[in-house]
């Protein structure tokens, strides 16, 4: 079809542009936004180019911080284990993409599928953060990070999806 008809398939999973422009825009970002005084950071794994790109201009910079990939627990193909079934979409692919650094992170943390429906639903209620499933584990593993941390550090986890699409769904049935 791409050659028939013109169309053109990102392949996001491995294709390079995607890391890179998280090196170009968020990294940079982030280290401006902190003034590079960042002791942690988190990103659910999806395709990988957000903790790559951004990860790699934080540890250029910050050498001293920590970096954290957040994948589902009933899929934990980054820590090692077999794909499975989960419901934290947008993370979790049940491979390890092409373009992921697996360099890159200190380590993994690995989320329940009920933790992150439960963050994503107290973001909402509570912080007005309308989030998704899979920005429900990256704050579940944000305050997993910061409690082991300690009081005084900062920890910048990515909120990667809108809870938008998911206020007729199960995550937000909620009083």
């Amino acid at each position: 079809m791409a050659e028939e008809h013109g169309y053109f398939m990102p392949q996001q999973f491995s294709n390079e542009a995607n890391a890179e422009i998280h090196r170009r825009t968020t990294g940079k970002e982030i280290l401006e936004q902190f003034d590079g005084e960042l002791d942690a950071f988190i990103a659910g794994v999806g395709t990988g180019g957000t903790i790559t790109g951004a990860g790699e201009v934080l540890k250029e910079a910050i050498p001293s911080i920590q970096l954290y990939a957040v994948e589902p627990t009933d899929s934990p193909v980054l820590s090692g284990g077999k794909p499975g079934p989960h419901k934290i979409q947008g993370i979790g692919a049940g491979f390890v993409p092409s373009i992921l650094n697996t360099e890159i992170y200190d380590g993994i943390i690995q989320v329940k599928n009920e933790d992150a429906f439960e963050l994503a639903r107290k973001a909402a209620k509570e912080e007005g953060i309308l989030g998704g499933i899979s920005s429900g584990a990256a704050i579940y593993a944000a305050l997993q990070t910061a409690k082991k941390l300690g009081k005084g550090k900062k920890v910048l986890a990515i909120i990667p999806s809108n809870g938008e699409r998911y206020l007729s769904t199960p995550l937000y049935q909620f009083d």
